[in-house]
């Protein structure tokens, strides 16, 4: 398994980039429709991940995938384009600094579910912070 430092590195780029995501996202969505404005980025991030997939080597042939693997990949992918869709239809009607954080009340949701489904076992101090999270996604969401 990597160290701390290694996905927390990522993790962080991360967190940059989906923040950076919603500002442009909510100046975008200005004028069209939240439905085709998600079609619009979901073609950019094809083309983009096309690119840097093949630029790096890294393409093989999906179908030689084993059946689980492609089968959770294809259902990941629907709850992204679902989750993208809502996001996207938030976004354009609420303010972005409080859809946003909404929108991550995943994180409570990926603890719970990462321990139903997967076994995980977060500790109390994870869960204090998984709760404050959640305390302040409320807090943002109502007036």
């Amino acid at each position: 398994m990597a160290s701390t430092s290694d996905w927390l590195f990522w993790a962080l780029l991360s967190a940059v980039f989906a923040a950076l995501t919603s500002i442009l996202a909510k100046v975008g969505i200005e004028g069209v429709d939240s439905d085709l404005a998600t079609l619009i980025r979901t073609f950019v991030i094809v083309i983009t991940l096309g690119i840097f997939v093949s630029a790096t080597n890294k393409w093989t042939n999906p179908f030689s995938l084993g059946p689980k693997t492609l089968t959770f990949l294809v259902l990941s992918g629907l709850a992204t384009c679902a989750s993208w869709v809502c996001y996207f239809r938030a976004l354009q009607m609420g303010e972005a600094s409080r859809v946003a954080p909404v929108d991550k009340l995943s994180v409570v949701l990926v603890a719970v579910f990462a321990v139903l489904f997967l076994g995980e076992r977060p500790s109390m101090k994870d869960w204090v912070g998984i709760a404050l999270v959640g305390v302040g996604t409320v807090v943002l969401a109502l007036r």
